[in-house]
């Protein structure tokens, strides 16, 4: 198990590398016109280069090197993969259908890779395997269809990648501590160029990055004996916000396939909040539902329950925010 030593050094490369990259890489990108133009669906006004999550995948594929060992490959792989098919989108868009294809065939292999150890009946690997791809998939458009306000991604993998320190800290796993961490880095270091006014965007390269990388994450700690809420509490905002547009887009009859700006932290924009309210307010409940998952670490049923139970409303308030935040815009709405 890699020491402290390496995992400091891992974690300090990866934000470095993010920090010094990022000042190269935006001038490249507009040089390159890599450029996102706003459009009717978008909750930016100004023109502003995409691809800035570059540096942040090469910043986690260093931290991998760093750390070593099998489980840091496959990090790696996913990292590098997704990254690099997420700035194929940057350069020149793909169908959905495509897109969720390409996805689907790169996280197979991963979840493949990641099950290969358990012991057990076939069938039981096999559907776990299955299930894990799932994940995988689902979580990468996930963190991307949430990626749409200045700052929220980042943020929000800063969260997520120091829970999973934790969580990893528990778990005395020398993998998941300093990869949680270096994902924190880099979101860290990522961050002062995108929140606030952007200088430049994640870009799919950079959310298919983040979201691969978080995801490996919570399949990982799952696979090493985390309790479920501790490993997809930090994700459950972006999860339960993606679900339930889907569902609402899918029962209204609506091309659900179809880009979109329809997400509750969008809704919270059309209300009037600015990047920077929306930015806070979803870390603020990621923050919380971490800390509601962290607590069935402590093996008390009760505490585990009442946290779940909590979280569960903490999770139904948020989606019903935006009725709740119109109707107290309309005049006498609230009475």
């Amino acid at each position: 198990m890699p020491g402290e030593f390496t995992w400091v050094l891992a974690v300090a490369t990866c934000g470095s590398v993010v920090a010094v990259a990022e000042a190269v890489t935006i001038p490249l990108l507009r040089r390159a016109a890599i450029i996102d133009v706003p459009g009717h669906r978008s909750s930016h006004t100004i023109p502003t280069p995409r691809g800035g999550g570059i540096p942040v995948a090469a910043g986690l594929l260093v931290a991998a090197a760093v750390i070593g060992g099998t489980m840091a490959a496959i990090f790696a792989v996913a990292v590098a993969a997704f990254a690099s098919l997420g700035f194929a989108e940057d350069l020149r868009g793909l169908a959905a259908g495509q897109r969720l294809v390409l996805q689907a065939a790169l996280a197979v292999p991963l979840a493949i890779v990641l099950v290969s150890a358990l012991q057990g009946p076939a069938a039981g690997v096999v559907l776990l395997g299955v299930a894990c791809a799932a994940w995988i998939t689902g979580f990468v458009n996930a963190f991307n269809f949430m990626d749409g306000v200045n700052g929220i991604s980042g943020a929000h993998a800063l969260i997520a990648g120091v829970a999973y320190a934790l969580v990893g800290w528990w778990l005395r796993d020398g993998f998941l501590v300093p990869a949680g961490a270096a994902v924190a880095a880099g979101a860290l270091a990522f961050l002062p160029w995108n929140a606030g006014q952007a200088k430049v965007f994640l870009g799919d390269a950079g959310s298919y990055a983040l979201g691969a990388a978080l995801a490996v994450l919570a399949a990982y700690a799952v696979l090493r004996g985390a309790p479920l809420e501790a490993a997809l509490g930090p994700l459950a905002l972006y999860v339960a916000d993606t679900a339930w547009t889907l569902q609402r887009r899918v029962r209204a009859g609506e091309r659900w396939m179809q880009p979109h700006r329809t997400h509750v932290y969008q809704r919270w924009c059309d209300c009037g909040w600015s990047h920077q309210q929306v930015t806070v307010a979803a870390a603020a409940v990621t923050v919380l539902l971490s800390l509601l998952g962290a607590a069935s670490l402590a093996g008390d049923l009760a505490l585990r329950a009442g946290a779940d139970l909590a979280a569960a409303v903490a999770i139904i308030g948020y989606l019903h925010s935006p009725v709740m935040l119109a109707r107290r815009a309309i005049p006498g709405g609230g009475r």
